[in-house]
């Protein structure tokens, strides 16, 4: 398995989520995690059981948080994690 190199972007997010997953805490990370599941492993990094409808529960919890501003954090954390998987994926 890949070990998650903590100078990627976004690093601290997918390390946190993997924590978070592991202890099924509904999490912004284990969301973010669960949601790019397919991705992460086949770069190699373990990711356990996702939590179901992640995309949506991620929204409703940003919502919850962050009112009118949702929209813009959650495209901003899908950018973080996707940067994350092509540095994960160029180290390959």
């Amino acid at each position: 398995m890949l070990m998650i190199d903590t100078e990627f972007p976004g690093a601290e997010l997918i390390a946190q989520g993997i924590r978070d997953l592991a202890l099924r805490a509904e999490t912004v990370e284990s969301l973010l995690v669960s949601l790019s599941a397919p991705r992460l492993r086949a770069l190699g990094i373990a990711v356990s059981l996702p939590l179901p409808d992640a995309e949506l529960r991620l929204y409703q919890l940003l919502s919850n948080r962050y009112g009118a501003a949702a929209h813009s954090r959650y495209n901003a954390l899908i950018r973080r994690v996707v940067s994350f998987q092509r540095a994960a994926a160029c180290a390959r």
